[in-house]
């Protein structure tokens, strides 16, 4: 049996890699109430049970996917997952890029330009700028947030 801690370990790790099941609470399959090494949060685990269910036990998709907590396109995109890439498969992707990619130094030395020429110019302003010179979409946050971070790195 697993004490407190262990639960909460295995909680705040499965968050941090991305498995944490978004709704342990819906997952009604009698393995995950009966024996303990079956843990709803544990997404990875979840959907691979909930394959294994349709794909070995014939049970039909909507009952698997309900049974489990998801929904049947979630399922079909964990199948097609699986089939192509494994246990790996059900592990989330990475989401999109964490970085502003669009404001290159060269973006970033332009928006500077033409706020030492125009220091009222509002982020929307620049945004459309940047489209005219560069032709990319630029969120007017992207551009305040990047111009941030150049701040904190000039001495």
């Amino acid at each position: 049996m697993s004490t407190g801690d262990d639960h909460d370990a295995k909680m705040r790790a499965l968050a941090r890699h991305g498995t944490l099941h978004p709704r342990p609470e819906d997952v009604t399959e009698d393995l995950f109430e009966r024996d303990e090494f079956f843990d709803p949060r544990d997404a990875v685990q979840v959907k691979y049970e909930m394959l294994r269910r349709v794909r070995t036990d014939g049970w039909p998709v909507s009952r698997a996917a309900c049974a489990y907590g998801y929904s049947r396109p979630t399922f079909y995109e964990a199948k097609e997952a699986f089939e192509s890439k494994g246990m790996p498969g059900l592990l989330p992707s990475k989401k999109g890029p964490r970085r502003a990619h669009k404001l290159t130094g060269e973006v970033i030395d332009f928006i500077e330009e033409r706020l030492a020429e125009e220091p009222r110019a509002s982020m929307d302003d620049l945004a459309r700028q940047v489209h005219v010179r560069f032709g990319l979409d630029v969120h007017p946050r992207s551009i305040g947030r990047a111009l941030r971070r150049r701040e904190k790195k000039t001495p």
